[in-house]
């Protein structure tokens, strides 16, 4: 079936809405066949992308989004539809816990955190809205490691270079596998004081119910002064109940 031709303006759209929903990184022939634009305009468009932001391209030269990208959907998530039910759930999630949550999500090879409501202690670890988080040194992040299809999890280890910003932080890239490996068996994580000393956390999926596959994680943090990993661990089953709830309302935003 010949896909209808539309403006220039529809057309890059396309591309960028083509590359943040594939699965995986896409070359310029992949996305001149499935939007049936001839190559030489794609690759004059991807220069465009790239040039302005949108796009960039990997360490094998296939296309991916781009700082601009992120940032949009960033703000769109902030100001969007549904954003007093999402922070209603996670208000609700925090007083139960009694402590700090958030929802996160991957930026390269960083996690960043997007939405969190705050404890009512006065002792609290304070990281802020917009934070870049080391992928291999947080719960989210791990937990972000874990959903990715085994061939795309290598390359990354392969370019990843963990360094240590606690005594528990994993740095050796065998120890971050085998870590990974438990967490997809048992569908959460946690940090023992792996980010800040004194900081423990856990972190279950939010589930895009379309695709079946992760987005974001959901997070929760304390000082270990006031609650041991294993008194954290005790608020899986609730987190993951908060969880659903998120991922309900994501599916009414599309």
């Amino acid at each position: 079936m010949e896909r209808k031709k539309g403006s220039s303006v529809e057309r890059v759209l396309q591309i960028v809405e083509e590359v943040a929903k594939a699965t995986r990184p896409l070359s310029a022939g992949d996305l001149s066949e499935i939007l049936d634009i001839p190559k030489p305009s794609m690759h004059r468009l991807l220069q465009q992308l790239q040039e302005t932001g949108f796009l960039r391209l990997d360490l094998q030269g296939r296309v991916v989004c781009g700082e601009r990208t992120h940032k949009l959907v960033f703000h769109v998530w902030k100001n969007g539809a549904y954003k007093s039910d999402r922070e209603a759930v996670l208000q609700r999630l925090s007083q139960h816990i009694g402590e700090t949550v958030g929802i996160s999500i991957l930026d390269r090879l960083s996690v960043v955190y997007i939405d969190r409501v705050l404890s009512n202690w006065p002792l609290q670890i304070n990281l802020p809205e917009g934070m870049n988080v080391p992928i291999w040194a947080s719960a989210s992040g791990k937990l972000l490691l874990a959903q990715m299809p085994t061939s795309s999890l290598q390359r990354v280890i392969e370019n990843l270079e963990p360094y240590a910003l606690t005594k528990n932080t994993i740095v050796h890239k065998a120890d971050l596998l085998a870590s990974i490996k438990q967490i997809k068996k048992q569908g959460f994580a946690v940090d023992d004081e792996e980010f800040i000393p004194g900081m423990v956390a856990c972190a279950v999926p939010i589930i895009n119910p379309e695709r079946g596959e992760i987005f974001a994680t959901l997070f929760t943090h304390a000082p270990s002064v006031r609650k041991s990993l294993s008194e954290l661990q005790a608020y899986i089953p609730a987190m993951q109940e908060a969880a659903q709830e998120l991922s309900q309302l994501f599916s009414k935003m599309k």
